[in-house]
């Protein structure tokens, strides 16, 4: 029985981390021919509708209260509208396997802004080592993209921006009240698709037959798949094992997305790319040790 949820758990992470590592290969996909507000947009309005639909069938309820939304507007736009922004208009110039592994960076922002502003979370040796070789994975992954284009060097800096905006989300989460997982993530989901309809509104361009089908699929799935699902079996996840157990998707999310690009886009394979990835997952594992004696800065 024990092995059989053993089994179970490491199944559903390994369904997570497919469903987020590729979420920037159809993402790309998506941008082709759909500009990036749309894309977000379409994204958090049908990941909306199945969250709420996985929270009416779990039997919970919606909060009444204005303080709980302004909260979930918050993290909407945190956790969701910006980085989802950045990412879809840098992945416009930059490849999805590219914008994929410069998102691994993300771990290691958390823990230096966790250091500031979560009781507890003290940065050490290793963590200051960890993070060193992060930044200089980063500076070598980015060093092509900034010697590049001015468009190129913006697109960079835009998915670190994005990659800065979810680690200041996990902060947020952590630091603001606490709310039932499934409620929150509907909730925030609702928030962020309702702030963004007048936007889009307003600014979208008339849906024309430029679009491709690849693309419309591509933005379906993005919605149901990466930001729907994927949410139902983080709570899952995080409800069977723990959180420590979900950290493992810090190291292979990357490397699906650098993968699902070279093999189904067709993106270059670069084994300084390679490197460089590998530079960071070192600096993230790095972070996990504790220093002897508890040393502290």
């Amino acid at each position: 029985m024990k092995e059989n949820k053993i089994l179970v758990n490491w199944l559903l992470l390994l369904c997570l981390i497919l469903l987020w590592g590729t979420s920037f290969l159809f993402t790309a996909i998506a941008v082709d021919t759909i500009d990036p507000l749309s894309i977000v947009f379409f994204r958090v309005l049908i990941g909306a509708i199945v969250l709420t639909g996985y929270l009416y069938f779990r039997q919970k309820q919606l909060p009444r209260v204005l303080k709980s939304w302004l909260i979930f507007l918050l993290f909407g736009f945190v956790g969701n509208l910006l980085p989802f922004f950045l990412i879809s208009w840098g992945q416009q110039t930059i490849n999805s396997g590219l914008a994929g592994m410069i998102m691994a960076i993300m771990p290691l922002i958390t823990m230096l802004l966790a250091h500031y502003f979560i009781e507890g979370e003290n940065l050490n040796v290793f963590k200051i080592m960890g993070f060193l070789l992060g930044i200089t994975g980063i500076s070598i992954l980015l060093g092509p993209v900034f010697s590049g284009s001015m468009q190129e060097m913006l697109s960079g800096i835009a998915i670190l921006i994005a990659a800065g905006s979810y680690a200041v989300n996990t902060i947020l989460v952590r630091r603001l009240p606490r709310f039932d997982p499934v409620v929150a993530g509907a909730g925030l989901l609702i928030a962020a698709s309702a702030a963004l309809l007048i936007p889009w509104l307003l600014l979208n361009k008339a849906v024309s037959d430029e679009v491709s089908t690849m693309s419309l699929l591509s933005l379906v799935w993005l919605g149901i798949g990466p930001t729907g699902v994927a949410t139902i079996i983080l709570f899952v996840v995080i409800d069977r094992a723990g959180p420590t157990f979900l950290s493992t998707i810090n190291y292979l999310i990357p490397v699906v997305a650098f993968l699902a690009g070279v093999l189904v886009l067709n993106e270059p394979l670069s084994w300084v790319s390679l490197v460089a990835l590998m530079i960071i997952l070192i600096g993230i594992a790095l972070t996990r040790f504790r220093a002897s004696h508890n040393a502290r800065v």
